[in-house]
């Protein structure tokens, strides 16, 4: 597992990649990565009971905005045994101090969803004879998530070379590419901005308004606004909250 991408294309063309792609910033951000390092980006979203379902349609402006011409949608429900804020009756925490929360494990964690969600990736890169599976984890400016760590992602990683044909038969060996793992969301919206990513087709919201428009006050929102002004840029996205304006201050 590196930051990089180890595989980019060379004399045999680009490669394919499956991109888990929520429809937030990150993702968006790493979506382009992917893009700019050679490969053929593969999309894998998931409906998976989710409060803010609206991810979905921004995951799917954002694949369309990126010229991904492979975008899947993959239905579980993890809403049967829930255990979050996101996919149960629990409250969304609502401004915290992000800088606080980022030690404990709070009420959004979904029990075991990025592994879940590798699973379903790993399954689709077997197929496709991809060389890699990107996803947007971050261990800097992230709520407190285990499976946001890069001791997971490199865990994962070796996993999967256990788990596959290709990496039995020593034909092929998956990266597991986590390239904002240890960037600021100021350092991932810059580098967004520099790949030409639009981030007003994105939302990163764990609770919002009917309309889709952003809390800005769940963690999620905190830190989305937080990166925005330290990047000194506006946040393009509509917020419920007025007091969480378009810099981020609140």
């Amino acid at each position: 597992m590196t930051g990089t991408s180890p595989f980019a294309s060379g004399p045999g063309g680009p490669r394919p990649a499956v991109v888990l792609l929520s429809g937030g910033l990150d993702s968006a951000t790493v979506l382009a990565v992917a893009r700019r390092d050679g490969f053929v980006p593969h999309a894998m979203t998931f409906r998976y009971g989710q409060r803010h379902a609206v991810e979905i349609e921004a995951a799917r402006r954002v694949a369309v905005a990126q010229g991904v011409t492979h975008h899947v949608v993959v239905d579980i429900d993890l809403r049967q045994w829930g255990g979050s804020a996101l996919t149960g009756d629990l409250e969304v925490p609502k401004d915290r101090d992000v800088a606080q929360a980022a030690h404990e494990i709070p009420v959004t964690y979904v029990p075991a969803r990025n592994t879940i969600f590798l699973s379903f990736a790993l399954a689709w890169a077997e197929v496709l004879g991809a060389e890699a599976i990107f996803l947007g984890v971050n261990a800097l400016d992230y709520s407190g998530y285990p499976d946001c760590r890069p001791e997971y992602v490199a865990a994962f990683e070796r996993m999967a070379n256990l788990a596959t044909r290709a990496g039995v038969e020593g034909t092929r060996r998956l990266g597991v590419q986590a390239p904002l793992l240890h960037l600021t969301k100021r350092e991932i919206i810059r580098l967004g901005q520099s790949l030409g990513v639009d981030y007003s087709l994105t939302t990163s919201c764990y609770d919002p308004g009917a309309d889709g428009s952003a809390c800005g006050r769940c963690d999620a929102c905190q830190l989305r606004l937080r990166g925005f002004a330290e990047a000194g840029m506006p946040d393009p996205i509509g917020y419920l909250d007025p007091h969480a304006d378009a810099t981020g201050s609140r």
